[in-house]
Order: structure tokens, then C-alpha cells, then sequence
């Protein structure tokens, strides 16, 4: 039996996964919001999660890079636009994943 799931399913998942992992390198890594890699705040068990992690926030994080440091340098960028920002990049992400994998299944 196969689970069929729709674009929108596929998307809404898919946003709050992407969400879910960026509040947990910020939150529970203590990871900088801009650093890729370990940071040296970090405790060793932290500072190899984040490295482990890195590939995966490169592609969630890596193409929004100058946009974010261009709103982190300002101190009055209010919150809805970082996630107005990253909801719109993983939509596209999102469904161009679903487009590939229906075209793997089918």
C-alpha cells in the first residue's frame, strides 16, 4: 500500500519540517541563524550535530544567505518577514521535490 500524498499536502509538510529544523539548529544547537557549520559557542556534541547538518540547512538556507544578512543588519526587520522569505523558497523547493518524485513513481 502507497501513500499518495497531494501537492498541498506535500507543501504544508514540507514547510513545517523546514520550519521545525531551522527553530532546532537556532534553539536546541545554539547555532548562529547565519553559520552553516559548528560554531565555537557550541558544546562538542552541538558543534558535530551542526556539522552533520550542514548539507541540509545549505539547501534550505544557502540561496536565502544575502537576503538574510541583509535583514539581520537590520535591528527593525520584523519577524512575518523572515517567514514571508522562507515560506516563498521552499514552496518553489517544495514543489519542485513533489514534480520530481511523482515523475520517479509514475
Amino acid at each position: 500500500m502507497t501513500m499518495h500524498r497531494s501537492r498541498i499536502q506535500f507543501l504544508v509538510v514540507f514547510l513545517v519540517f523546514g520550519f521545525a529544523f531551522v527553530f532546532g539548529t537556532v534553539v536546541i544547537l545554539s547555532q548562529p541563524p547565519l553559520a552553516f557549520l559548528g560554531s565555537e559557542s557550541q558544546g562538542p556534541w552541538q558543534r558535530a550535530v551542526s556539522t552533520a547538518l550542514s548539507p541540509i540547512k545549505i539547501v534550505l538556507l544557502g540561496p536565502l544567505f544575502p537576503a538574510l544578512k541583509m535583514m539581520h543588519s537590520d535591528p527593525d526587520t520584523p519577524p512575518p518577514f523572515f517567514l514571508v522569505l522562507f515560506a516563498s523558497y521552499w514552496s518553489v523547493l517544495a514543489l519542485i521535490l513533489h514534480y520530481f518524485f511523482h515523475k520517479i513513481r509514475h
